[in-house]
């Protein structure tokens, strides 16, 4: 046995010192419990009480050998792995570095986020509503009622009878003075839908900002005020304002907006069409009946409201000629910006 037990010492150590080894499957065949220095072990009843102590003592140092051996030559594989891996994965500090690509804002986050901080700068605050609106909150609240002709202009894609894509951003007006009392200075940026034909000046997505003021003694002259601060800081110092008269069923009286053309300072050029004046937004003061919907006293308080397409703003900033450019992603005209 003592012959046996040395033939399995010098066989493990010899498989262990093979290239490539499978230490797992060495440890398994010579020490596991069906292993062959098992076997041995399991043969010991055979021998005399006198050889057992010292069979069983050769057995055990036979074991710690072998585990001794084992640990040594996966020590050293591992050692090997890494070196290996080391070598493979060297990375040379000298190299240049990958430049990574950092993008920008869109034109129109550009110029939403400049038009938001000059509304911020005068007081209002930012305050939104859901793209998927009621038709009450769209267009009844807002002294619209079904089949008043205002509706034909704002054409909009319906999910229900009740249910819509919202064509304008004044709905989320009606909920801020439905949930909060006057005074009320809030601008309400975000997506619009209308079912419009999609050309160069026309898109059936765009982006709206209007704004609402509600307190009491608000006139007119705030209105005008509060747009030629917007139209300065926006387009230059030097720009004018200009009111047109113009219905809107929810603001009376009501007016179309047009700041003096800020490259030809009014004298007409290719970005005004030759006429001084460029056409921007809509405003007026909010309709007695707006605020009877809204819970609010149109003999205690007043209120003027305005609204403006996003897109239209940013093209008579940077004199892009086509609405398209801003959804086709093309980076040519992105990196313009």
């Amino acid at each position: 046995m003592k012959e046996k037990l040395q033939q399995i010492k010098q066989a493990a150590f010899a498989e262990l010192q093979t290239p490539d080894c499978d230490t797992e499957a060495v440890r398994v065949k010579y020490l596991g419990k069906k292993g062959e220095l098992t076997a041995v072990l399991r043969g010991m009843g055979a021998l005399t009480p006198e050889e057992r102590p010292v069979v069983g003592q050769m057995a055990n140092d036979v074991r710690a050998e072998i585990e001794a051996a084992l640990t040594t030559v996966v020590a050293a594989a591992k050692e090997k792995a890494l070196n290996d891996r080391l070598v493979r994965e060297k990375l040379d500090v000298t190299m240049p570095g990958k430049c990574e690509r950092v993008g920008h804002q869109h034109p129109l986050t550009r110029a939403q986020r400049e038009m938001e901080e000059i509304f911020i700068g005068m007081g209002f605050e930012i305050a939104e509503g859901p793209e998927v609106e009621y038709d009450y909150y769209n267009f009844q609240a807002l002294n619209i009622p079904e089949n008043h002709p205002a509706r034909d202009t704002q054409d909009t894609f319906y999910i229900t009878d009740k249910i819509l894509l919202r064509s304008q951003t004044s709905p989320v007006q009606v909920r801020v003075m439905e949930k909060q009392s006057p005074p009320i200075r809030v601008i309400s940026p975000g997506r619009v839908y209308r079912s419009d034909a999609l050309d160069a000046t026309h898109s059936p997505l765009f982006h709206q900002m209007e704004g609402l003021v509600v307190d009491k003694g608000i006139t007119m002259s705030d209105l005008k005020g509060t747009l030629e601060t917007f139209a300065r800081k926006m387009f230059g110092d030097k720009t004018e304002i200009r009111f047109r008269p113009h219905h809107f069923p929810f603001t009376e009286p009501s007016a179309e907006v047009d700041v003096s053309c800020f490259v030809c300072g009014g004298k007409g050029c290719r970005v005004c069409k030759g006429e001084g004046w460029i056409e921007i937004l809509g405003a007026g003061m909010v309709h007695p009946f707006v605020l009877q919907n809204c819970g609010i006293d149109p003999e205690v308080y007043s209120g003027f409201a305005f609204g403006m397409g996003l897109e239209r703003v940013t093209m008579t900033r940077y004199g892009i000629d086509d609405i398209r450019l801003f959804y086709e992603n093309d980076e040519r005209f992105l990196k313009q910006f």
